[in-house]
């Protein structure tokens, strides 16, 4: 063998995220079939309600779905004249409550500056409310509320200047839950709490409590409820002193079993499965559930053991006029009155400060007591989880080089296998990381494999993990390509050849809507070429130029047993120069966390400032 080895104005009010699309990162999927139909109109005029813009400039690509049924209530005798007009949009779930105590304050000839007040409430999804508020997608000329009551203040959380809410009009923890056949095959398995379901949840740990629960999360970008949940369990990760390469694989495992509304949650927690099903919602929505469509297996909330975050019902004057301000601050008061809060009660939400009602009891699966609470957290942290669920959301274009040439054939470690055997067993295990819509394909190199100079050869050709190839999935292929790797015995490493080649290939096929990646394993020091080819500094010259920060490509280097600074330094160097990480795994129990630093980078690739080496 030769050597080896080769009310803010709308107008300027948000600072968004720096990455187009990404969707509105709340908003429930839920509420009752609509009576109105959706029908887009021009922007929506601007001066009232352009206070209000979405967390993280989410709501970009936001559809509005429609508004829901809507009531006109001002019936007391004593209002003949000209009425004040009160236009209220509601969260969908809450709207009923509202519907409720808006037909009370009608009919009590409620009055501001002499004249009555004529309340008309709609339901709409707050996803919806907050695009047409911000006036940055299409909406509805019918869609122009004096009092927003979305369901959670998170959406008022990416303002630079947030409207203050006048007041709450209820409030609902986060909870897990079960079908209560479900619930009572957990007690052995499973205590309620975050950390059990993000352990349940962990991508890195299909060998723990993920063999025995499966975990289904609202869409956070969507729901809420289901951001109210990934917030909830990073807030007792981080205090648990969890890693983020574990929030990552949390975030990988939920992001492939969302569910788009609490119905199709539901739906799926009481099928039976192999795993029993547990989810994130609302304990208004599993009220709801059980006392709306009395259910052969009713649904059981389960309050987790750290406590929870709330959906608080913040009450948003964005009236223009001033009357229309004073009605809107009249009606905030009744909502906040005895009878408005024993009203949001009886549709099982509880007041603003937690307390429930007697509708919150065992029969209809959930617990009057009130949960310890986990306050939510700031803007900052919002717009940051946000941003991580998107980035991992992602596709995902790979092309994997595998080193095997000669000392691939060396023992890893003292158990006497070989590092080749290391590498493609734990690649085997990474590979199923991926979802099955990730693009993947795999090139082998050492020296001269394909004829004098041309040191690699694609053994898969990257395409969807899911593609049939010839009967069988990719992944199928590339698994057994992998198990079936064997070191050439006399082989060198063209490794800077196959780089550029390589990196040239990706550049060219790169995909915008993908994190598009090159990872290289490999066990020491870097190219051995004695046919000469690519040499260490001019790699570096040909990346660097390659590199575009508009259209990244990364390298991620696995380079197992390093020992040399400065062979750390070469590899360290080639990755920094597109944006990558060089990793340096000494043992077999190092190399399966390094998958997910991997993933972790797309967080911040391909300027993620830690000089590229881990």
């Amino acid at each position: 063998m030769g050597g080896r080895h080769r009310t803010d104005e709308l107008d300027g009010g948000f600072e968004p995220p720096h990455e187009p699309p990404y969707e509105p990162p709340y908003g429930p999927a839920y509420g009752p079939a609509y009576e109105q139909p959706y029908e887009p109109s021009p922007r929506r005029r601007a001066g009232r309600g352009s206070v209000l813009v979405p967390l993280a400039g989410a709501v970009a690509l936001a559809v509005l779905l429609g508004v829901a049924a809507y009531v006109v209530v001002n019936k007391s005798p004593g209002c003949a004249g000209e009425k004040v007009s009160l236009s209220v949009v509601a969260s969908p779930d809450i709207q009923p409550a509202i519907k409720k105590i808006a037909s009370r304050f009608g009919q009590a000839g409620k009055s501001v500056d002499g004249r009555c007040v004529a309340v008309t409430v709609k339901a709409a999804q707050s996803a919806d409310v907050a695009n047409g508020l911000a006036g940055t997608g299409p909406t509805s000329g019918k869609l122009d509320p004096d009092l927003w009551i979305p369901d959670s203040s998170l959406w008022l959380s990416g303002l630079k200047s947030a409207p203050k809410p006048a007041a709450n009009a209820a409030s609902t923890p986060v909870v897990l839950a079960a079908s209560r056949a479900g619930a009572d095959k957990l007690q052995s398995a499973f205590s309620p709490s975050w950390t059990g379901l993000m352990s349940a949840a962990n991508a890195a740990n299909p060998d723990g409590l993920a063999k025995k629960v499966r975990v289904l999360a609202l869409d956070p970008t969507q729901n809420a409820a289901g951001l109210g949940a990934l917030l909830a369990g990073a807030a007792v990760l981080n205090q648990g002193g969890g890693s983020e390469e574990t929030l990552v694989g949390v975030l990988r495992r939920l992001s492939e079993s969302t569910v788009p509304s609490p119905e199709s949650l539901f739906a799926t927690l009481t099928k039976a499965t192999a795993r029993i099903p547990v989810g994130v919602t609302s304990e208004q929505a599993v009220w709801s559930y059980n006392t709306t469509t009395t259910p052969s297996n009713p649904a059981v909330a389960l309050y987790p053991a750290e406590g929870t975050v709330s959906l608080d019902y913040p009450m948003v004057v964005t009236a223009g006029d001033t009357a229309a301000r004073r009605a809107a601050q009249a009606f905030a008061t009744e909502v906040s009155s005895p009878s408005g809060r024993k009203t949001v009660q009886d549709y099982g939400f509880r007041t603003p400060d937690g307390k429930g009602g007697s509708l919150l009891k065992p029969d209809n699966g959930v617990s009057a007591k009130k949960p310890a609470t986990i306050p939510l957290p700031d803007a900052a942290a919002v717009a940051r989880l946000s941003q991580a669920w998107h980035q991992i959301k992602l596709g995902t274009k790979l092309l994997a080089l595998m080193d095997i040439s000669g000392t691939m054939a060396l023992p890893a470690d003292k158990s006497g296998i070989t590092r080749m055997r290391a590498i493609t067993d734990i690649s085997v295990e990474g590979l199923k990381l991926f979802p099955d819509k990730a693009e993947i394909g795999i090139w082998a190199f050492s020296d001269n494999l394909r004829g004098e100079g041309v040191d690699w050869k694609p053994i898969v050709h990257i395409g969807p993990l899911a593609q049939q190839i010839n009967g069988v999935t990719r992944r199928d292929v590339i698994t057994q390509a992998l198990r079936n790797s064997r070191a050439i015995p006399t082989g060198n490493t063209g490794l800077n050849d196959t780089l550029w080649a390589a990196y040239q290939k990706m550049t060219k096929e790169y995909e915008p809507d993908k994190v598009n990646t090159i990872l290289l394993f490999t066990d020491g020091v870097g190219n051995d070429d004695p046919n000469g080819g690519i040499s260490n500094t001019e790699i570096l010259r040909k990346l660097k130029g390659a590199f575009d920060p508009k259209r990244p490509v990364s390298l991620l280097i696995i380079s197992y047993n390093t020992q040399k600074d400065e062979d750390r330094t070469q590899m360290t160097s080639i990755a920094k120069a597109t944006g990558g990480a060089a990793f340096f795994p000494q043992t077999v129990l190092e190399i399966r966390n390094i998958f997910l630093k991997g993933i972790a980078r797309r967080l911040c690739a391909p300027d993620c400032g830690d000089g590229g080496q881990q």
